[in-house]
C-alpha cells in the first residue's frame, strides 16, 4: 500500500476487534525488521520514535528511511512519534513527515496537559495529522525519564473530559502496565479499560507492553485496546542477535554481518507479537 496517517488503521482495528502494533525502531535494522515482518503477516504496522532515540538520529532521518520502505510495502505504514515530550519536539515530527504524533502531557497538571494536547491537536489536524495523548501515568522508564511506581490509574470521568477538549484521536490509558523490564509480572486493572470506554468512543492505547503476558494483551485488545506499543523486548532481541553472531564468529568487522543476525531476531518478534495482537491478514 503506502504511507499513511494512523487514523484508518485504529478506527478499523477498533471495528474489527484487534489491535495494531506499534514498534520502537532504533536504526535502518529496525525499520528493515518491522516492515519485512508486516509483509509477511500481511498486517498493518506502526513504526515509531522515542525523543531519546531521536538524540540519536534526527527525525527527517527516520522519517525518510521509512516512507522510502514504505513505497515498496503492499501493506499500510504508518510513522509516529511516541511519548512527544513537548510542542517542540511534537513539531519537528510533523514537519518532517510523521503521519501519527503523540504528544505527553501526562507528566504535567490536567489543565496543563489539557492546554498542550489541544494546541498540539490543532497545529497536527491542519494537515490532517492525527493525535495521540496520555491520560494516568504508565510507570518505570521511558528513555532517560523515570515515572514514579505510584503513578495513578487514568480516570474514567476525566477521560472523557480530556477527550472532549483535546479533541484528540487515540487515547493511551493508564491501567498498571510500565516502560523497561519487569521485575515481577504486572497486575493490571483490565475492568478501567471497560470504564473509560463506556465513556470514550475514541481508540484506546496500551503502553509498556514488552513482558506482558500474551493471555492479558489479548484480554486487553478485546475491551477496547486499538494499538500496542512494544520497545524494550525489541531492543533485547536485536541485541542478543548481535551478541551471538560475534560470539560465534569473533573476529567479524562487518556490521553488515551481525546487523542482518539482530534484524532476524527483531522480525521473528515482531511476528510473535502480531499474532497476538490478532492484525495478520488484515493489511
Amino acid at each position: 500500500m503506502s504511507f499513511v496517517t494512523s487514523r484508518e488503521l485504529l478506527l478499523d482495528a477498533q471495528t474489527r476487534h484487534y489491535a495494531v502494533g506499534a514498534f520502537n525502531v532504533e536504526n535502518m535494522e529496525f525499520v528493515q525488521a518491522v516492515i519485512a515482518a508486516a509483509e509477511e503477516a500481511q498486517a498493518p504496522v506502526i513504526l515509531q520514535t522515542t525523543p531519546g532515540t531521536l538524540k540519536y538520529a534526527k527525525p527527517w532521518l527516520f522519517a525518510a528511511m521509512v516512507k522510502a520502505a514504505a513505497e515498496h510495502a503492499s501493506v499500510p505504514v504508518v510513522m509516529h512519534l511516541d511519548h512527544g515530550d513537548s510542542f517542540d519536539t511534537a513539531m519537528r515530527c510533523f514537519r518532517a513527515g510523521y503521519s501519527s504524533i503523540m504528544i505527553d502531557g501526562s507528566k504535567q497538571p490536567f489543565e496543563e496537559n489539557v492546554r498542550l494536547t489541544r494546541s498540539v491537536v490543532e497545529a497536527c489536524h491542519s494537515a490532517g495529522i492525527p493525535v495521540e495523548a496520555e491520560l494516568g501515568k504508565v510507570g518505570g522508564k521511558e528513555d532517560d525519564l523515570v515515572n514514579a511506581d505510584d503513578s495513578p490509574y487514568t480516570d474514567p470521568g476525566q477521560a472523557r473530559e480530556f477527550v472532549e477538549r483535546t479533541g484528540v484521536d487515540s487515547l493511551a490509558i493508564a491501567i498498571g502496565t510500565a516502560h523497561g523490564v519487569y521485575k515481577v509480572p504486572p497486575v493490571l486493572d483490565v475492568e478501567r479499560i471497560d470504564a473509560v470506554k463506556r465513556l470514550v468512543s475514541i481508540p484506546f492505547v496500551l503502553h509498556g507492553t514488552s513482558g506482558v503476558p500474551d493471555d492479558k494483551v489479548r484480554d486487553c485488545i478485546r475491551r477496547g485496546m486499538c494499538k500496542v506499543n512494544y520497545a524494550t523486548d525489541l531492543r533485547i532481541a536485536y541485541t542478543q542477535g548481535v551478541k551471538d553472531y560475534i560470539a560465534k564468529n569473533p573476529e567479524v568487522f562487518d556490521p553488515k554481518k551481525y546487523g542482518a543476525a539482530g534484524l532476524a531476531n527483531v522480525k521473528q518478534y515482531v511476528l510473535g507479537r502480531m499474532e497476538v495482537l490478532g492484525c495478520i491478514g488484515k493489511a
